[in-house]
């Protein structure tokens, strides 16, 4: 696991990224891929996408794209499994992540809050960290119906200009999304506030994390 206080330029080589749903990486920690690439601009980055169908698959495999275009090297994957069903579907999923996905060998991953109560997001999780027990794991929130929103303990400041970016990046890419009550400015806007609020953000935002476990 990374030593945060003995951390120097170059220690993070690679990212990974974990995302059941095709826009679930953008919503969690758009601007925290923004802002670690402008941070660490020869860091690779691995993406993966565990479930999304023809439409969506072009548009997480859009996004990744160009929101990754400035990162060292990209490595972009986007499965097919069942939307809703990953829990009947463990032992496969499984197989995936012991293969493509711990193939990436990051220094830092991003995944799903294990408080998620999300069937799918739930599974991601639990695999993350069956699969990367060495590693420094933060985990993203995602506002929706559930109400399983807690009390991060990790925050990531956002400028004014960087909000902007991720909220015109998400709604640019998925199109497909645009009927759900929830996808609106003002959804990523207000949990963005809520954690600048908390941290005492320079310009009012950030994106906010949980991390279990990490090495001073």
């Amino acid at each position: 696991m990374l030593d945060l206080i003995g951390l120097s330029n170059g220690a993070v080589r690679r990212i990974l990224f974990i995302g059941a749903h095709a826009d679930d990486i953008e919503i969690g920690c758009g601007g925290a891929v923004q802002s670690l690439l402008a941070r660490w601009p020869g860091v690779s980055i691995g993406w993966v996408v565990l479930s999304a169908n023809e439409q969506r698959t072009r548009e997480a495999e859009n996004s990744a794209s160009a929101l990754l275009q400035h990162a060292a090297s990209r490595d972009i994957h986007v499965a097919g499994f069942r939307e809703s069903f990953f829990p009947y579907q463990g032992a496969e999923i499984k197989d995936y992540f012991n293969t493509v996905v711990r193939d990436q060998k990051p220094d830092v991953v991003f995944t799903h809050f294990g408080g998620d109560r999300h069937q799918d997001h739930k599974l991601v999780w639990e695999l993350t960290w069956n699969t990367f027990r060495d590693h420094l794991v933060f985990e993203y929130e995602i506002v929706k119906f559930e109400g399983d929103l807690a009390a991060p303990n990790v925050f990531l400041p956002l400028t004014a200009e960087q909000l902007e970016r991720k909220c015109s990046h998400i709604w640019q890419h998925f199109v497909s999304q645009r009927d759900k009550q929830w996808f609106s400015d003002d959804t990523f806007r207000a949990i963005a506030r809520i954690r600048g609020v908390e941290c005492n953000a320079a310009d009012g935002f950030a994106e906010a994390f949980h991390c279990r476990k990490l090495v001073l």
